[in-house]
């Protein structure tokens, strides 16, 4: 077989027998690499070590995956400046997040000879929201219904980044706020109890403090 070092070195082609008494006196484990070729690949390693790193490498590059999500928002081509807000709000936070919306006009009724109304909508909507996407399939018909899809500007895992660190400037906030208001309540406290002090030490009148020296 050709050995090879716990540090990647070539120590060159060696007997079986020689390579397991290598393997004992590093303490290590004799692990075969490439089965395949000629002669076969063993190295020495730390074959509990070696299969713990492999799993860490392994969730890293799970966590590290980026997973295609696509919201769905559906609309009405005359919907009120208050639900279309609302509607807004939702879209602007999925981008935000990194995730693709599909924005759906439902028609109903006469509303289906009027698609320039959802077309409006559409175009409308991706004004507002410019700044986080991106129209990545144009409006279209299908069916009773028109659809849009936006594609955030920034990636899921870069999304995630952004939103964890204003996740940690509002706790940051938070937490100034609370260290600002406990502050100065200690300090109400401490004048409070300061007033109460120097009103103990004052002397109290007497009878004797109201007579006219003369």
């Amino acid at each position: 077989m050709r050995l090879v070092g716990p540090n990647g070195e070539q120590v060159g082609i060696v007997r079986i027998e020689d390579a397991l008494r290598l393997a004992q006196e590093a303490d290590l484990d004799l692990v075969e690499v490439a089965a395949t070729a000629r002669p076969p690949v063993c190295k020495l390693m730390d074959f509990g070590k070696y299969k713990y790193e492999t799993a860490q490498k392994a969730r890293e590059s799970r966590r590290n995956q980026t997973n295609t999500v696509i919201k769905e928002m559906k609309l009405r081509p005359k919907i009120d400046p208050h639900d279309y807000e609302t509607k807004k709000g939702h879209v602007v936070r999925f981008l935000r997040a990194g995730d693709k919306v599909k924005i759906t006009i439902m028609f109903r009724g006469r509303e289906q000879s009027r698609p320039e109304l959802g077309f409006r909508l559409l175009q409308r909507l991706a004004e507002d929201v410019s700044e986080l996407g991106f129209v990545e399939s144009s409006p279209r018909q299908d069916g009773r219904n028109m659809i849009m899809v936006l594609g955030p500007h920034k990636k899921k895992s870069e999304a995630r980044v952004d939103v964890e660190a204003e996740k940690a400037k509002k706790q940051a906030e938070r937490e100034a706020e609370q260290e600002a208001e406990r502050v100065e309540r200690a300090e109400q406290v401490q004048a409070h109890e300061a007033e109460r002090a120097a009103g103990q030490t004052k002397k109290p009148k007497g009878p004797a403090d109201n007579l006219d020296p003369e």
